[in-house]
């Protein structure tokens, strides 16, 4: 399965790179291809780095203004000459996992969501909770759903996994391979 992946490209402390670690481990023992942002940085580089030491592919989407940053020994590296096309990380993507991150993440959560909102796409989407970095947003969700602001169920918009076991196996089990 292509497993897409948003998340930070900043160096961050133990709590988020040894989950995320934990993660990119089961994607490649998995046999799972990792489409991400490209990035050699950052816990995007963590997660490349277990997802390819477990056996596991990399499939890269950077921009231009990035591509100085991007992995040179992925699989398969791609430079999209903006944000606005990396849409083809969601098209390389059988799936869709949030990780920890800021603005970028964020927006591209937010995106991703909003296309699914309006059956632009059905892949299954997880939210990966660690150390709890998504309970404000969780609550807001929740909000809009009991209020009625999401066209569909909060729960068939995005699955919140609170670690790396209950993300993958979320994952699969949409897929049919559990």
């Amino acid at each position: 399965m292509n497993i897409c992946v948003f998340l930070s490209a900043a160096d961050l402390d133990d709590r988020y790179t040894v989950p995320a670690r934990e993660f990119a481990e089961l994607l490649g023992r998995g046999g799972h291809t990792l489409v991400w942002g490209g990035s050699e940085s950052g816990l995007m580089k963590v997660v490349a780095d277990g997802v390819q030491e477990a056996g596991g592919r990399l499939v890269g989407v950077s921009v231009d203004f990035l591509a100085a940053k991007a992995r040179t020994d992925a699989d398969e590296m791609v430079i999209a000459k903006d944000l606005a096309e990396r849409t083809l990380l969601l098209e390389k993507a059988d799936a869709v996992v949030i990780m920890v991150g800021g603005t970028g993440t964020l927006d591209e959560a937010t995106e991703i969501l909003e296309l699914k909102k309006h059956g632009k796409h059905t892949k299954p989407v997880v939210l990966l909770n660690t150390a709890g970095f998504y309970d404000g947003l969780r609550q807001q969700f929740q909000r809009m759903d009991d209020e009625g602001f999401l066209p569909l169920p909060l729960t068939d918009l995005v699955f919140f996994a609170k670690d790396a076991v209950g993300a993958l196996a979320h994952l699969e089990e949409s897929a049919g391979l559990r």
